[in-house]
């Protein structure tokens, strides 16, 4: 179960457009639980890098963040769910942009790639 996971994930990737490279680590830890990681870099040289835990049997992940860069590593955006920012109504779940730290919900790797392809529209 959790190969198909990862699976869903990788094709996520392949099937994207504007992605130059991308590479994607995986551990099982269990039929249902896993780890993976991964960094894209974009055809404007921007990144992402990602990393999650993930059990199978439930719907959230364990844990996750996606870290969006600009062609110099910059931090564009942060997605994660580190137990920190107490105050924010959907905690765990935030968004850091710059010095800036938002309520969200927990996103999955393709909501990532769309906000990213969104974003990349408007600046062309």
């Amino acid at each position: 179960m959790i190969q198909e996971y990862f699976t869903r994930i990788e094709n996520i990737l392949q099937n994207f457009p504007n992605i130059r490279s991308y590479m994607v680590k995986t551990k099982v830890y269990s039929v249902r639980q896993g780890f993976i990681s991964g960094s894209v870099v974009f055809d404007n040289e921007h990144a992402l890098d990602f990393a999650e835990v993930k059990d199978t049997d439930i719907r959230s992940k364990v844990k996750y963040r996606y870290q969006y860069m600009n062609e110099n590593r910059e931090m564009i955006f942060r997605y994660e769910n580190a137990p920190h920012h107490r105050y924010i109504d959907t905690f765990p779940h935030h968004k850091h942009i710059s010095d800036d730290v938002r309520e969200n919900s927990e996103p999955d790797l393709d909501d990532i790639l769309f906000e990213i392809a969104g974003a990349s529209r408007e600046n062309t």
